[in-house]
């Protein structure tokens, strides 16, 4: 009798979930690079745009892109998975396959900049109205439901400031009133939260960051129950095109077999890396989910079964953390996170540029912050380039 690959342990699903080899037995998935497929006999093709067995067109799934939306699924704990072209994609199929005119949207403040255009800017176009809360507080997350509410979104940790939502609490808000959660949970990655398992109905991810982690391809999932999944999202997905490309589905797939062994290591040089970052005296302030010092460190230890890679600091000015990052020698200035290669970025004029000032400072997000992803590199190395640039400040 076959094992159930939901008994594996997670690096088990990592490398083998939802393997499925051609004829040839190759050991490294086929990558099955073709726009359509061939029937036996019209009555095969009948049978298959019925809903039998077997694909259609790439845009309505791919032999390559199902063995990543079944391995992803596993390691979620979600009963199915969706791959989308990139993790925008994702967000947005996400909310406009719950959402409808005239229905109430609520979301934590804290936000992605593209995340928040598509509340603020896109989705008022079709009638739907959305409410940013203060995402840390479920008061207010129950005093902003309306008869018409349909649908939570929160990322935990936030971007950029790693503000931690209680998710479970905030489930049970969303649920009494009739309403779906969306969980962005690229920061933990599947390794270090399950969404899913703590009440939300919906995860999704930027498949770009962790999850390829190298800098390689664009990629996004959404996850959750296949009925909800099916009702929500089939449709959308099936004619509006928002697939994922086999090839990078591919790339994704095997960035999985490597993801655990990553993002722990990524974790392990991000404390130390922290903690040199706290302990310097131009330094205001410093955020990093597993630290006694974050605001929410009770909640993530009860939540988060590590911190993630992403740190963030407070260098008091615009000038100042400016003069770190030209100061640095081995981590790079990019608004990517997740990659083997450490980087860092000022939120401000780049990933939340669009963010009206207003609303930065709300979530504060003043100008000396720095967002930092600690890579895979040696952490004496990423410590000195730090400390060093730090000085400079």
């Amino acid at each position: 009798m076959a094992e159930d690959p939901r008994d594996w342990d997670e690096a088990t699903r990592a490398v083998r979930g939802g393997l499925a080899r051609s004829p040839y037995g190759e050991i490294s998935e086929a990558l099955f690079l073709t726009q359509s497929f061939a029937y036996d006999s019209a009555q095969a093709a009948d049978e298959r745009f019925a809903g039998g067995p077997g694909f259609i067109y790439q845009r309505f799934g791919n032999p390559t892109t199902a063995v990543f939306e079944e391995r992803l699924a596993l390691m979620e704990g979600a009963e199915i998975c969706r791959a989308t072209a990139s993790g925008m994609s994702a967000v947005h199929v996400a909310l406009t396959g719950l959402l409808r005119a005239g229905d109430h949207l609520v979301a934590g403040r804290a936000l992605f900049g593209s995340c928040r255009w598509i509340i603020s800017e896109w989705l008022p176009r079709f009638g739907v109205e959305a409410t940013y809360v203060d995402a840390t507080d479920p008061a207010a997350w129950r005093e902003a439901v309306r008869p018409n509410t349909r649908a939570f979104l929160v990322e935990s940790p936030a971007n950029p400031l790693l503000e931690v939502t209680p998710i479970g609490a905030v489930a049970e808000i969303a649920h009494a009133a009739g309403a779906k959660l969306v969980v962005d949970n690229v920061f933990a990655t599947p390794i270090f939260q399950k969404p899913l398992a703590l009440g939300a109905d919906i995860v999704v991810y930027s498949a770009t960051k962790h999850i390829d982690g190298q800098g390689r391809v664009l990629g996004g999932a959404i996850l959750g129950a296949e009925q909800l999944m099916t009702e929500a999202y089939k449709d959308i997905l099936r004619h509006t095109g928002p697939a994922l490309s086999p090839f990078n589905a591919w790339v994704l797939l095997k960035g999985l077999e490597t993801l655990d062994l990553r993002v722990r290591r990524q974790a392990e040089n991000a404390v130390r890396v922290s903690d040199a970052i706290a302990a310097h005296r131009k330094v205001q302030a410093v955020r990093y989910p597993s630290r006694p010092d974050h605001p929410q460190a009770g909640l993530v230890a009860n939540q988060m079964s590590g911190g993630g890679n992403v740190v963030a600091f407070d260098l008091g000015s615009r000038e100042a953390a400016w003069r770190f990052l030209d100061a640095l020698q081995i981590v790079d200035i990019s608004n990517n996170l997740g990659d083997a290669k450490s980087m860092a970025t000022h939120p401000s004029t780049t990933t939340h540029r669009s963010m009206p000032e207003a609303e930065r400072l709300a979530i504060g997000l003043t100008e000396g912050w720095v967002r930092m992803s600690v890579g895979l590199e040696g952490a004496r190395d990423l410590v000195r380039d730090v400390s060093r640039a730090l000085d400079a400040a």
